[in-house]
């Protein structure tokens, strides 16, 4: 085989269309990948630090470099008020979100909850950082419309650790504090339609019955400050969830 035809490889591990198929590997000296297949080769990723394998600028990743700055920043004028990243940096902080972002959804189907806990945090770091301190209204909007898709992934898998660890009220409150994230990030008129609410609410729905009944009085002093706040999506969450107590 010539050293750049891939045939064989492809081969050994062929593409199934309608199947995400990915797997751990170890390299030379024992390093785990992440691989990914896709229809026209084979994604690998590394386990630890940017997905790539890069150090920009011998950092960690770009959002690393950029909370960097952002200190240093801080230190020299006693807050951030005018610290601003430019397009470029908010381009690149982009581009390395969406690595993070492949490989948080391979470890999800590996049942790695803790990476994707801590990959799906980073990302939401990044939005946060662009969002407060882009250059243009472009560069802080653009990564908004992602955010409940990162938000619902990271609750999704901080609430599978609690159930492997058999705490199905903290798989509970878990997933009613990422409800409750998803809601400021949602428009009103289409947080019941929205994919991640479903999912968050079907994951509910599984674990509800799963507590104690001395689970009840806390929901209702829940519910009940959740009508004073006048936050009825909470509500209406927090009846389903004492209905199925009952």
């Amino acid at each position: 085989m010539s050293r750049q035809d891939l045939s064989d490889v492809f081969q050994e591990w062929p593409h199934e269309p309608g199947r995400f198929l990915v797997r751990m590997i170890e390299a030379q000296g024992g390093r785990p990948l992440l691989q990914i297949r896709i229809d026209l080769g084979i994604l690998q990723m590394e386990v630890e630090g940017r997905p790539d394998g890069i150090r920009p600028n011998d950092q960690e990743s770009w959002l690393h470099g950029q909370l960097a700055d952002l200190a240093r920043y801080q230190e020299a004028n006693g807050s951030a008020r005018g610290f601003v990243i430019s397009e470029d940096d908010c381009r690149a902080l982009r581009e390395e979100a969406a690595q993070y972002f492949h490989r948080y959804v391979a470890m999800f189907h590996l049942g790695r909850f803790d990476d994707v806990v801590r990959d799906a945090s980073r990302n939401l770091d990044c939005i946060n950082l662009c969002q407060a301190f882009g250059a243009t209204e472009g560069d802080r909007d653009a990564m908004e419309p992602f955010r409940p898709q990162v938000i619902t992934m990271r609750t999704r898998a901080e609430a599978e650790v609690a159930v492997a660890n058999d705490q199905p009220s903290v798989a509970v409150t878990i997933i009613n504090r990422g409800l409750e994230e998803l809601e400021d990030a949602i428009p009103p008129d289409h947080f019941e339609s929205s994919n991640e609410v479903s999912l968050l609410r079907g994951m509910l729905d599984l674990l509800v019955p799963k507590l104690p009944s001395s689970q009840r009085a806390e929901l209702e002093d829940r519910l009940q400050r959740a009508l004073d706040a006048e936050n009825y999506e909470l509500a209406a969450i927090l009846r389903d969830e004492l209905r199925q107590l009952s």
